[in-house]
């Protein structure tokens, strides 16, 4: 096995092949140690992310070099039937390429069993494979699909999958079924995760049934939101974007989700402490101003994060400037508008009590990219609180006092790997010696940087997906980064030359278009054979 750097708390273990990592993934499931906090499976990679309070990376990988994986340790996991009514857009063409009539490619898809290697592209996509490769090595296609539906059922690579929900794509289309893969109603949401067993049953045209799931409500998601009648601020204006946010979801990289919650954590709980919150409870996170709502009833508020204006309008008519990180006593018919950052790009409004919303797999965050947890807020939306806090209101001693302004310079701290040998030596000087710009296209998913000179790539062969984390530095064909930010895929196929410190992330929530990034190295590529 290979151990390679990926950030201060998370590594790489890259193995031989996919049946090697298959096993080596379930028995650290079986053995679970202490520290390791969660993992990501891939077709050759294991992403460990790990405490750095109760071990170090060294550690850490001592004990797993000297871990002794029998060849019969990959076990039959539970086994899932799935109905398909064959007939996908690319069912002919794939038949003809392997030289089968679709009736031969729909009895190789039926009579081998699909284990599930692995979740990754989207909450619940499995990548299913088959120990025998009945259709060898499928291509995907040249032009991407801007929507594929739901329960489509496909081939790439060595890999068959099921859609599941509607999204873009590449795979070649050979069927539908209406089995949910994710239901966030069900417990668990994903009907698979890596080990579980599956196999395609073939359904006559025509003859497909939705089946109804048992669903296992949680005590959160069982309250009714009519009896929800304590709002206490109304929405005038959400500018950008306004979300709710909280610490994010911890845990759920089996079912192919990734942790979200606020992009700037430091933030959010420091508008929570001024408040008297716990400090993961859910706040406003509201995107380059804009934000404008009225208070329904008596209240205690913080804004934190972006420098800028925050006005409250009182209901007798005065109107007054207040300081970010401070607590604000509101009354009903005040207002409260959060003007355009005029440093950072991110505020976050903690209410006394935290916004109420049910919770979805254990946070009250929206994750953009696969669309869980409460939605966007618009103009007109009440906030709901939960129990005030017993606890006194907490005045920090301090707030930020310089976030960027745009074409300011940001200097971020880079942990080399796991890919930066992909690259040319000369391209690794270019990342720290050149200026990075945040372009335009930027959000939660991530930022995308561009620079005068493009990275190379010394390995042009194609990656196979593995395992990434907020602050990777993914590097497209074109040779300019993208740094991914909290909502960003699980899994990636371009490769990644360094990750952002942790400690910088915040930095990174604050950091608007047209900032310039200084790249600064604070390691070696870690690249150790066991």
């Amino acid at each position: 096995m290979r151990f390679l750097s990926v950030s201060l708390d998370s590594f790489l273990i890259e193995c031989h092949d996919l049946l090697e990592t298959t096993r080596f993934f379930q028995h650290l499931q079986r053995v679970q140690h202490p520290a390791i906090l969660d993992m990501i499976p891939a077709e050759k990679t294991i992403l460990i992310q790990f405490s750095v309070f109760k071990t170090s990376q060294q550690q850490l990988i001592a004990w797993l070099s000297k871990q002794h994986v029998q060849d019969d340790v990959a076990v039959r996991g539970h086994t899932v039937v799935i109905s398909v009514e064959y007939g996908g857009g690319d069912l002919n063409e794939v038949a003809e390429r392997l030289g089968i009539t679709t009736q031969a490619l729909i009895q190789r898809h039926t009579q081998h069993e699909w284990k599930v290697a692995f979740i990754g592209f989207a909450p619940g996509f499995g990548y299913l494979n088959c120990e025998s490769r009945p259709f060898g090595s499928v291509p995907r296609l040249d032009v991407p699909r801007k929507r594929i539906e739901a329960g489509s059922v496909a081939l790439a690579g060595e890999y068959s999958g099921v859609y599941p929900k509607d999204s873009p794509g590449g795979w070649q289309l050979i069927g539908r079924t209406h089995t949910k893969m994710w239901d966030i109603e069900r417990d668990p949401p994903a009907l698979f995760v890596p080990g579980h067993t599956v196999i395609f049953k073939e359904a006559k045209q025509g003859t497909l049934v939705s089946v109804p799931d048992v669903v296992k409500p949680s005590h959160e998601q069982s309250i009714a939101l009519d009896k929800m009648t304590n709002a206490t601020l109304k929405i005038l204006n959400v500018g950008m974007q306004t979300l709710i946010q909280d610490g994010g979801r911890m845990g759920q990289f089996s079912l192919g989700v990734g942790v979200g919650g606020a992009l700037d954590q430091g933030a959010m709980r420091l508008a929570n402490e001024c408040v008297g919150n716990t400090a993961n409870t859910a706040v406003l996170e509201i995107l380059n101003g804009g934000f404008k709502a009225q208070v329904l009833a008596p209240t205690v508020v913080a804004v934190t994060g972006a420098i800028g204006e925050c006005m409250i309008e009182y209901a007798d008519t005065k109107v007054a400037v207040v300081a970010s990180g401070q607590a604000i006593a509101l009354d009903e018919g005040d207002k409260i508008q959060i003007k355009t950052p005029k440093m950072g790009l991110r505020n976050y409004l903690a209410i006394r009590g935290g916004v109420l919303v049910p919770s979805v797999l254990a946070s009250r965050s929206f994750d953009t990219l696969a669309q869980l947890g409460p939605k966007p807020l618009c103009m007109g939306d009440e906030i709901v609180v939960g129990q005030m806090p017993k606890q006194a209101v907490s005045i920090p001693a301090e707030v930020t006092k310089w976030l960027p302004k745009s074409e300011e310079t940001v200097v971020l701290d880079l942990i080399l790997g796991p890919r930066t040998d992909w690259f040319e030596a000369k391209s690794v000087t270019v990342l720290f010696d050149q200026l990075w710009q945040v372009t335009n296209e930027m959000n939660r998913v991530g930022l995308r940087l561009h620079g005068a000179v493009a990275l190379e790539r010394s390995k042009h062969m194609e990656l196979p997906s593995e395992g990434t984390v907020t602050g990777a530095l993914q590097i497209p064909p074109n040779g300019q980064p993208v740094l991914f930010m909290n909502d960003h895929p699980l899994t990636g196929g371009y490769p990644v030359i360094a990750t952002v410190a942790s400690y910088h992330l915040d930095l990174v929530a604050q950091i608007p278009a047209g900032c310039w990034i200084k790249f600064n190295q604070i390691s070696e590529f870690m690249d150790m054979n066991v």
